[in-house]
């Protein structure tokens, strides 16, 4: 069988982009590649290169934030630090999911995790002049490490490939112990590999932000998503897992896209601690006359990145945290339709010769969901991605995400049409064939 896109169609389409290496290319630059030879070629392509959510938006956000729009609230700029709703029930959601308190005043609504995230790193790395640099726990999100980038932060980072259960904690404190660490960043579950750090992992890290006096940003972009366990019954145990048991030194970074089905409206939450919230930074003080980390963090960064977050989509997000702490919407159940998908993606690419290759938690196996990763054999990320698209798949490198193993990322929110399968089996047994005589 020969690839559905000639070489020298996929090689020009790269140099009109000015792609030179595919392994470090964006989720948005992958998309486009695809998208172009899509047009080009005027075949379908298979596109799980980006977290594009494959739910319908909560039906309770959407009739607040209507109903929000028609009481003529997009004439009026919200609060900076949120609108009274929103954070009394943001903490109520945080106690009930989680089992954490936080105070309403520490709740603060941010455009999206990608803006909490980026003005986080932001006054992170300014609160103590000694400590100066980000530090990834990878594979990571690939954009939060363009973030620094573009800041021009320090950063560091490691593979949690090989760190797992006891390893994880010397790993973590040769880093920490230079002084220079001023956060910790990971996702939980895990994107691009769907890994679920343990509680005992968490408290590693929990107790070693106490020791070094290190934030801890929890990114739950995926809250709940863990769907070996029955989370999701609020104030009920179990309990979505968190390093916030373990340490006062957290910010929580949840968002409506994933959970809620609610990306276009790019609103989250940053739960920031209560002493975090109250502590007091000179550095902060002298630069900006604001002290005080949450109340710098919203007035300060946050101020200057967007005046704020959507009007109406607070009222939306409020509304889903509520029907979320009441029992009456199970956004658990609701995306457990991704471990349905993700299932059927997996055993597609195992039946044609790939591999897992972040498989496991320790002694058990990942969690079927939104992601997963996958390898075949030995081909280096950047040539797997090239390959995989001139069948008609796209995914995104391994490399881009921090990891330093050969492999993709799939996203299987976009198989959402019984057909995608098929598609996607007769796609790998081409590929399979072809690549099995190399």
């Amino acid at each position: 069988m020969a690839a559905l896109i000639p070489q020298k169609m996929f090689d020009e389409q790269l140099a009109a982009m000015d792609i030179e290496n595919f392994a470090q290319a964006t989720i948005r630059q992958v998309g486009a590649v695809g998208g172009a030879l899509e047009k080009n070629s005027g075949t379908e392509f298979l596109h799980l290169e980006m977290g594009v959510p494959g739910l319908p938006p909560e039906t309770v956000g959407v009739e607040a934030e209507q109903q929000a729009l028609a009481q003529g609230h997009a004439s009026i700029y919200p609060s900076i630090t949120g609108i009274a709703p929103l954070k009394s029930e943001a903490s109520r959601f945080v106690k009930a999911f989680l089992d954490i308190d936080v105070a309403p005043e520490g709740c603060i609504p941010t455009v999206g995790s990608m803006q909490g995230g980026f003005c986080l790193f932001q006054i992170s790395s300014q609160c103590d002049p000694k400590k100066d640099t980000i530090l990834f726990i990878d594979p990571g999100f690939p954009v939060q490490r363009q973030q620094v980038r573009i800041l021009g932060i320090k950063h560091e980072s490691f593979d949690i490939y090989d760190f797992r259960a006891e390893k994880l904690g010397p790993k973590l404190e040769s880093y920490l112990k230079q002084g220079n660490v001023a956060a910790i960043i990971y996702s939980n579950p895990n994107n691009p590999a769907w890994i679920c750090l343990t509680e005992s992992e968490l408290r590693t890290i929990g107790e070693l932000a106490n020791k070094y006096d290190t934030i801890v940003l929890e990114d739950l972009a995926y809250m709940g998503m863990d769907f070996r366990k029955e989370l999701g019954h609020p104030f009920q145990a179990p309990f979505q897992a968190t390093a916030a048991r373990y340490t006062d030194n957290y910010v929580l970074m949840i968002s409506g896209s994933k959970i809620f089905s609610y990306a276009g409206q790019r609103i989250a939450i940053a739960a920031i601690s209560d002493k975090l919230r109250n502590r007091f930074y000179p550095a902060l003080k002298e630069r900006y006359g604001i002290g005080r980390f949450a109340e710098s963090y919203a007035l300060t960064f946050l101020y200057a990145a967007s005046s704020g977050a959507s009007h109406s989509a607070q009222y939306a997000l409020a509304a889903m945290f509520k029907a979320a702490a009441d029992g009456k919407l199970d956004f658990v159940g609701h995306t457990r339709e991704y471990a349905h998908r993700a299932h059927r993606v997996k055993e597609l690419f195992e039946r044609h010769g790939f591999h897992i290759v972040y498989d496991k938690d320790q002694d058990e196996h990942v969690s079927d969901g939104f992601f997963f990763t996958v390898g075949y054999g030995s081909m280096p990320s950047s040539d797997l991605v090239a390959a995989l698209l001139r069948y008609g798949i796209c995914a995104i490198s391994l490399t881009s995400t921090g990891s330093l193993q050969n492999g993709v990322r799939v996203c299987v929110s976009q198989m959402n049409r019984e057909e995608q399968y098929d598609l996607l089996d007769r796609r790998l047994r081409d590929f399979a064939q072809d690549y099995a005589r190399k």
